[in-house]
């Protein structure tokens, strides 16, 4: 069992959040969002990434599989089959 970080959250704390948050917020992306947040998909699609995945199915089953990690790597909801997001 992993008693530390995992290594995204790890790389994600590297990332400028504050700067991100400000490009959102100048380009209005956050404004029609009920519960998925730009920040979230900014990190699934890091995770893609990072992670060689190829499909939006390949990547909701990924994050599936770490569903009880998910909130330590940042993402703050549990992800949507029929999306691929966080709900």
């Amino acid at each position: 069992m992993n008693a530390g970080r995992t290594v995204f959250a790890q790389i994600v704390d590297n990332l400028l959040h504050k700067e991100f948050q400000k490009c959102v917020a100048r380009c209005h992306g956050d404004r029609h969002l009920k519960s998925f947040s730009c920040w979230d998909q900014y990190l699934a699609m890091a995770f893609a990434q990072l992670t060689y995945r190829e499909s939006l199915r390949d990547i909701e089953g990924c994050l599936r599989s770490v569903g009880g990690e998910l909130y330590h790597m940042g993402f703050r909801g549990r992800v949507a089959r029929s999306t691929g997001r966080c709900e």
